[in-house]
């Protein structure tokens, strides 16, 4: 009875460890399952938050974010310009503008009615193209005509802000002189921050509810009778 009752107790035993070293593989098994399932989102999560701050070359030229269509979409504009006499030399020409700005300083926005240090503006100008297709009337949006960012970098910008023009290849820019207009512009007229709030729709009322727009846009404003 004795034998009967070890040769028992060292069968449990044998399948008490077996059962522990079956769980054992089958945690390691499920952690490496979950490692690779995590593995592709880090790496996209990490590319997405590349994408989306300024990267410079190493010439200081802004590379241009690729993925900046995926961006927040502010708002477009049709024939816009703040300079008569340049429009009035090319009365056949007609474009749209587009602006996108990186998700992250689009939600600190929200939040505080200011952009964040690394906001990116991206201007897109498209050809607006009349009769094509099925449409007789009116514009739509056609080819790429120019690209331009709008960086807020504090420890790059002496100004905070700059300006960066792209070529028709697209991949870098290289950075505007300060001393172009559009820096005096912005400065004097920008609703918040040297930036056009004031023609982003879904941006303006939170500004004024955030009580940040500038001192010279508010000058501007007309006045209520």
């Amino acid at each position: 009875m004795q034998r009967i009752a070890g040769t028992v107790q060292r069968m449990a035993w044998c399948a008490n460890r077996a059962g522990r070293h079956t769980a054992h593989m089958l945690t390691l098994a499920k952690a490496a399952l979950l490692a690779a399932l995590l593995l592709p989102l880090t790496a996209f999560i990490q590319d997405d938050a590349t994408n989306s701050t300024p990267q410079y070359s190493s010439d200081a030229q802004l590379k241009m974010p690729e993925n900046y269509r995926e961006w927040i979409y502010l708002s477009s504009g049709f024939d816009m310009s703040y300079n008569k006499a340049a429009m009035a030399g090319m009365p056949d020409h007609h474009m749209f503008d587009n602006v996108f700005v990186n998700p992250a300083a689009y939600k600190a926005f929200v939040k505080t009615g200011t952009w964040p240090d690394k906001t990116m503006l991206v201007l897109e100008g498209r050809r607006a193209e009349g009769r094509g297709s099925i449409n007789q009337k009116g514009n739509y949006q056609g080819t790429v005509m120019g690209l331009e960012v709008h960086v807020k970098d504090e420890a790059r910008f002496p100004g905070n802000w700059a300006f960066f023009g792209f070529d028709d290849d697209g991949k870098t820019g290289k950075m505007i002189p300060t001393t172009a207009a559009c820096y005096s512009c912005h400065a004097e007229h920008a609703a918040v921050d040297t930036t056009f709030v004031q023609f982003y729709p879904t941006l303006l009322p939170i500004a004024k509810s955030k009580q940040t727009l500038s001192a010279a846009y508010l000058k501007e404003l007309p006045t209520q009778k």
